[in-house]
């Protein structure tokens, strides 16, 4: 390869994936990050990573922001820029890093969107569950909705992941770390069931320990599952349109509103930082705020 910043940005993508076990999802957004800078730096004469300066390093998010990139997409590639340039200090190829002069946009944190309880107990006590794909589709959604695992998470369990008897399910999460998080006797019915009566009608000599199977037998897609969560929620009609992810929020929201602790929900949902699971504080107080307003005498403000 002719450019060595490109080489060594390549090569800085082996080091992540052999040594730092980041995820295939952060690793590809990062080699598309250092993709950009590269070019960018190639326009600007410079094909060595010893030449990379702050400046440069500006003049690239400077460009992205000109461009319209939202504000968690240039914090992510600051991020990038900055373990980019870090690891070839470390290597001895900068003799000062240029990554650490950067500022960090500042990302703003929208509230997500979250089902109400009631909305929660009418998606899940009115599902047609007949058949195997029922069963496996309302299991799937009560697990979302008790436990607020990802979804990657949730397609990645095994039938042996499930304590039946205390109620809980052993989650494998982000960066490897595992978790033992509880669900309730709805979910558990659920997924008992599916076990019972219709994991076994779609079970393959390919399924392998999978605890949930799509229709050819085969462990359960998360591109699948977002798009059953998608249609069943629309079944029932009245409702926001959700991903999996939302079944999280409202997860998190009714937990906190229900008196569960910040830091229990942290454990529960597999936050590394309680910076995250923050973010549904403002959730709840902003519901709780509307409801003063709309439910006491002097809550409305007078126009």
């Amino acid at each position: 390869m002719d450019n060595a910043l490109e080489a060594a940005a390549a090569e800085f993508g082996r080091h992540l994936h052999a040594e730092r076990d980041v995820s295939p999802h952060t690793l590809r957004a990062y080699l598309g990050d250092l993709r950009d800078l590269c070019a960018h730096a190639a326009d600007a004469g410079v094909t060595h990573p010893a030449e990379l300066d702050v400046a440069l390093l500006r003049a690239w998010l400077a460009r992205q922001h000109a461009m319209g990139l939202s504000r968690a997409t240039l914090a992510r590639r600051t991020a990038a820029a900055r373990a980019f340039t870090g690891h070839l200090h470390r290597l001895g190829v900068l003799e000062s890093d240029p990554g650490l002069l950067l500022g960090t946009p500042q990302r703003r944190r929208s509230l997500p969107a979250v089902l109400t309880r009631d909305d929660a107990g009418r998606l899940l006590d009115r599902m047609d569950a007949e058949g195997p794909l029922g069963l496996r589709d309302l299991a799937v959604l009560e697990v979302l909705y008790a436990t607020g695992v990802r979804i990657g998470e949730l397609c990645g369990l095994d039938v042996d992941d499930l304590d039946t008897g205390h109620r809980t399910v052993r989650v494998l999460g982000k960066g490897g770390r595992e978790r033992t998080v509880p669900m309730g006797e709805p979910a558990a019915r659920a997924v008992q069931e599916w076990i019972r009566a219709g994991r076994p009608a779609l079970v393959t000599e390919d399924s392998g320990p999978a605890l949930f199977l799509g229709a050819r037998g085969r462990r359960l897609h998360p591109t699948s599952a977002r798009r059953m969560v998608h249609a069943r929620i629309a079944e029932v009609g009245g409702m926001p349109d959700m991903a999996p992810h939302g079944l999280r929020h409202s997860a998190a929201s009714h937990l906190l509103e229900g008196g569960a602790d910040l830091r229990s929900v942290q454990e529960i949902l597999g936050h590394a930082s309680l910076q995250t699971t923050q973010l549904y504080t403002h959730v709840s107080s902003e519901r709780l705020r509307r409801v003063h307003r709309q439910a006491h005498p002097r809550g409305a403000r007078e126009g």
